[in-house]
């Protein structure tokens, strides 16, 4: 499969970068939170889930 077709992926936008936009943005309304948490990725998925009452550690 070739041609114009671009995704996330293509773009360098990863699930995990995603998902730490999100909660960040959720959390802090603020775009310099959510760029250095979009940068930890996954780390910082897993730092909110392992922190928050009724994450993966209840």
């Amino acid at each position: 499969m070739s041609g114009p077709r671009t995704t996330a992926a293509q773009a360098g936008i990863g699930l995990g970068s995603a998902i730490a936009v999100a909660i960040s943005w959720s959390l802090h309304k603020s775009i310099v939170w959510a760029i250095i948490q979009g940068f930890f990725g996954w780390f910082y998925v897993a730092y909110y889930a392992f922190t928050r009452p009724g994450g993966l550690l209840g």
